[in-house]
Order: structure tokens, then sequence, then C-alpha cells
């Protein structure tokens, strides 16, 4: 559903959980450019995009069961003494181009880039458009603080700390676009579902680590990442790029095989 829509919402609700810190809104890819400024656009228009603010429920109220364990796993998180882990949820962290190719490489076990293969690394930067876009309605709706707001913890990126103080946090952008990416993957890639499926997880699970978001923000991101791709299963031009990229891998795997 589109922005109308959500601009009805917005006026007809009381925002609970809103924090008042937050100003960072976005809602089109021009906005979100502010962040990241090579972003290209999706395959979705926005009347074709999963709109998180209809399709999700609110964030966990203070006083809820489920906000308590949201608290006892930041905490539980924030005692982990696993340093490569850590780097692992630094690297998750960079949703920037070439840089992020990498976060799924060693599982799908083929390179990514713009000369071997051009097709695969275009869809996967258009998918993370569409699914991190599909995040911002309830983003900028709830602006739900961030654990490290709220435990005065350390995050993996303390540089972008004050760009993130001003974006809500529930759901998830970057586990919407881990699982989005797994989920398109495991098309592509068959034999390997198990593995990148459980790369997916692995990949929101990342942003707890780095202590910028809550569970219950990463569970909801899946949420919207497997939303969007539900969404991209009836857009044409997804389709078209999908059939191409899977022959494209095709000759990349063949070609591997052949010189192995």
């Amino acid at each position: 559903m589109g922005l109308k829509l959500f601009n009805s919402i917005t006026r007809l609700f009381d925002k609970r959980g809103k924090s008042d810190g937050a100003k960072h809104k976005f809602v089109n890819v021009e906005e979100m450019r502010v962040e990241m400024p090579d972003l290209l656009y999706g395959y979705l228009s926005d009347g074709e995009m999963p709109n998180s603010l209809v399709l999700l429920a609110p964030p966990p109220e203070p006083a809820s069961a489920v906000f308590e364990f949201d608290l006892e796993y930041a905490r539980r998180v924030s005692k982990s003494k696993d340093q490569i882990r850590f780097l692992q949820a630094v690297s998750d962290a960079n949703l920037s181009f070439p840089h992020a190719v990498r976060s799924f490489e060693a599982t799908l076990g083929i390179d990514i880039n713009e000369v071997l293969t051009p097709k695969l690394y275009l869809l996967m930067r258009r998918v993370m458009t569409d699914a991190r876009l599909s995040t911002y309605t309830a983003k900028n709706f709830y602006n739900r603080e961030r654990p490290f707001v709220v435990n005065k913890q350390k995050t993996c990126t303390p540089e972008l700390e004050e760009v993130l103080r001003k974006v809500g946090c529930f759901p998830s952008g970057h586990a919407a676009v881990g699982w989005a990416w797994a989920l398109v993957f495991s098309e592509i890639f068959p034999d390997k579902e198990k593995v990148i499926l459980e790369r997916g997880l692995d990949f929101g699970e990342s942003r707890l680590i780095c202590n910028v978001h809550w569970h219950s923000d990463v569970v909801k991101g899946r949420e919207m990442g497997k939303a969007t791709v539900d969404c991209l299963r009836v857009n044409t031009a997804f389709n078209t790029d999908l059939l191409q990229v899977k022959e494209e891998v095709f000759q990349v795997l063949k070609s591997m095989k052949t010189n192995g």
C-alpha cells in the first residue's frame, strides 16, 4: 500500500512508542540517498510496495513480556566476548556497494561483481532498495528508540550513532534486506537453500550484536523482507531480470567447473 494510505493512517492513530528525538524520515529513494548517495531505484512502485505500518503490529509496549525479552536479549549479547562474530556484524552493517556483496559471496560460492556477474550485482542492489524502503512507513511512524540509546552500551558502528539516533529502529531495514536477499538467492541457488537461509538469519542477528536493534525489530524486519519478495514475485521487471540472473549464474558455475 502506498504513501497516501500511510499519511491517512498517521492522521488517524496515536503514535504510541514514538521517540521525540527521531527526526529523519525516509519515504522514497531520493530521501534515502541522504544516507546512501549511490542507492539505485528498486523494482517496486509506491503502489506495489508492502506497507510495514499496515502489515505489522506495533512494537512491544515497555511493560510487555516481549519487551522484557528484548531487554534480556540485548543484555546477553552485550556480554559476548566473540570478537570474530563482532567483526562480522561490523561488516554486515555496511550496505554500500561493492562491500555489501561480501555478506553472501562465501555462502554462494561465487564472486559477485560488475564484471563477472553484472546482472546478479544489479539485482542485489535493487532488491536491497525495495526491502529497506518497505520498512520505513513503520519506522517513521513509531520512531522506536534503539538499544544503545536505552542501555548506553557501545555499538559496532560508533561513527553512525548520531544518524541512527534520529531514525526509528522498528522494524530493522538490515534484517529485511538480509532476509530478502536470502529468499531470492535460495531460488537462484536451490542446492544451497539451507546455508543461504541460515546466512540470511545470521545477517539480521548482526544488528543485535551491533546493539542498534531490538530482537523484535529484527523479527519484524524479516517479515518485511518476505513481504517484499512476495511483491517482487509478481513484478514483471524483477521476474525478467531473475531469469537473466539464473542464466548468468549457470554460465559462471559451468565455467568454474570446467576450469576447476
